[in-house]
């Protein structure tokens, strides 16, 4: 029985090494989980910042040209020839920054309706809602995965 009054308390010392090792290396984890998880939300949060500047850019061009094409001459105008070229660089701006396919094909099938609009000199703006509404979606799907757009959204 003596060497139980020497052995014991060695081993529950052991024991408590034991149990506080665990203990950290259980709390690393879920330290290295949770900043993992600040790093996805901070990437997710910088994309979001970025598509919206030029989503935000190619809205406006877009809205210029509809307008531009509206009130056209039948003759060529130089300032739409460039309001075109803007679009079609604000275009390329989403295709970069777009994560997602069904954003990159929305974004330049609204930009050529746009333009073959522009281009005609008629600008039927029912045909253009169909090509913007599919591009909304696209880009709220793209800057929110995985969330439903609800009429509370919209």
């Amino acid at each position: 029985m003596g060497s139980w009054g020497t052995l014991g308390p060695a081993l529950l010392s052991l024991a408590g090494v034991v149990l506080g090792a665990g203990g950290s290396l259980f709390g690393q984890y879920l330290v290295s989980r949770a900043s993992e998880r600040q790093l996805d939300a901070q990437e997710a949060a910088a994309h979001r910042a970025e598509l919206k500047g030029a989503v935000l850019k190619f809205l406006g061009l877009a809205a210029q040209v509809e307008k531009a094409a509206l009130a056209r001459a039948p003759d060529d105008d130089p300032g739409l020839d460039r309001l075109l070229d803007e679009l079609w660089l604000a275009q390329a701006e989403i295709d970069l920054a777009a994560r997602s396919e069904p954003l990159r094909g929305a974004a330049y099938r609204y930009a050529a309706r746009l333009a073959e609009a522009a281009q005609d000199g008629t600008s039927d703006g029912p045909a253009l809602r169909g090509p913007q509404a599919r591009f909304f979606d696209a880009a709220y799907a793209d800057m929110w995965p995985g969330h439903r757009r609800t009429a509370d959204t919209v």
